[in-house]
């Protein structure tokens, strides 16, 4: 199936209008509110042209002159992930409306909507700037959502309904440990199309990953990719590894933290943490809602909300008698061990993919790779 050639900035203009044309909407990294949002796009000159991402525990910010100017994909990862496209953050899952013989018609839904009004049809959708780690996530939503006796019909639909471009990463950040975690930098599965930039030349190395992105690329204007390329893409991958710093053991981190409980550290974090679950908000993996249903004043709609939650939240947790996790550190490691261990148990992957995003927008800086690292040592001592 893999297609590899080269293609430039005009025939990835072309990409996004064949994209448009077959009813998909292009949504891409964009510069907004100071940050690396992803929003719809009518051509390449939405992009962050010439933007880079300085990132650190609890800090973020954008700036240009850094990367090359040509650069349309020089950020890594910001704030928000595709997750948001597949699972909203806000479902209206049903509709009941009152009828005049008094009972109530049900309408189904699965889609982002106002309240009250559910939609049936999830539009067609193209991912424009998808990359490594983030193939990885949406492959552990695939395997939460569309894999075992729970399927999420909606979120299929949704799914089959998404086009995927990749984007290979030619940097990283401070706070990305994809390396580590075996999700990237380089774009393996999961895609349509994948493209490593080449900034200073004003092309991509394309390769298609599916029948119909070999049907799109064969649609543009395009070159056959030499061994130079190719090299060339690897050489752009290889220095966006290296130049990670942040790591997590992962040979034995499951048994080390599933058989500690109790151990100080999970206090000495729980010191710090404000369980604002701006950690579970940023992650492209955290999947747990809450449903609530509502109804309108005269009481001829009703309709039940399903939106995404915290385990972070006293309320997650809250059973008869009140919260079963009380304390900032019960909900920090039910978080973390989840993540790193249980979420083996249940899904036969790791729940992290080492996108760094709980470190940046933690606002006290927590570092999962640190928290991780100290576990291991403290086993080891």
């Amino acid at each position: 199936m893999a297609q590899t050639s080269v293609i430039d900035d005009a025939a990835l203009q072309g990409v996004i209008d064949a994209l448009a044309a077959q009813g998909y909407a292009v949504i891409a990294p964009v510069v907004r509110d100071d940050a690396i949002g992803l929003e719809p796009i009518s051509g390449i000159g939405d992009l962050p042209r010439g933007w880079s991402d300085v990132q650190a525990p609890g800090r973020y910010r954008l700036e240009q002159g850094h990367c090359d100017p040509g650069a349309r994909f020089g950020t890594t990862v910001g704030p928000q992930s595709w997750k948001r496209f597949l699972h909203p953050p806000r479902q209206v899952l049903w509709t009941a409306r009152r009828q005049a013989d008094g009972g109530f018609a049900v309408s189904s839904g699965a889609s982002d909507t106002t309240e009250g009004h559910a939609e049936t049809a999830p539009r067609r959708q193209a991912f424009l700037g998808v990359r490594a780690c983030e193939l990885h996530a949406i492959a552990i939503q695939d395997r939460v959502f569309r894999s075992g006796p729970f399927a999420d019909p909606g979120y299929a639909a949704r799914r089959a309904a998404t086009f995927v471009i990749a984007v290979e990463c030619g940097q990283a950040a401070e706070t990305c440990f994809c390396a580590a975690m075996q999700t990237g930098p380089a774009a393996s599965s999961g895609f349509d199309l994948a493209l490593t930039e080449f900034p200073e030349r004003g092309e991509f190395l394309a390769t298609a990953g599916s029948e119909r992105g070999a049907a799109l690329l064969a649609s543009v204007p395009r070159r056959p990719a030499t061994d130079e390329d190719i090299a060339a893409a690897r050489a752009t991958v290889a220095r966006a590894a290296a130049m990670q710093t942040r790591t997590i053991d992962t040979t034995r981190i499951r048994e080390r933290l599933q058989a500690q409980p109790q151990h100080p550290l999970w206090e000495s974090v729980g010191e710090r943490c404000l369980t604002c679950g701006n950690c579970t908000m940023v992650c492209p993996t955290c999947f747990c809602t809450a449903v609530s249903d509502a109804s309108d004043l005269s009481g001829e709609t009703a309709w039940r909300v399903r939106e995404w939650d915290s385990c972070f939240t006293l309320s997650f947790s809250h059973l008869h008698g009140g919260s079963v996790r009380r304390t900032n550190a019960a909900r920090y490691r039910q978080w973390m061990t989840h993540k790193l261990a249980n979420w083996v148990d249940q899904f036969g992957t790791s729940g992290c993919v080492g996108c760094g995003r709980c470190i940046t927008w933690c606002p006290v800086g927590i570092d999962i790779t640190e928290v991780a690292g100290a576990f291991t040592v403290a086993e080891d001592a």
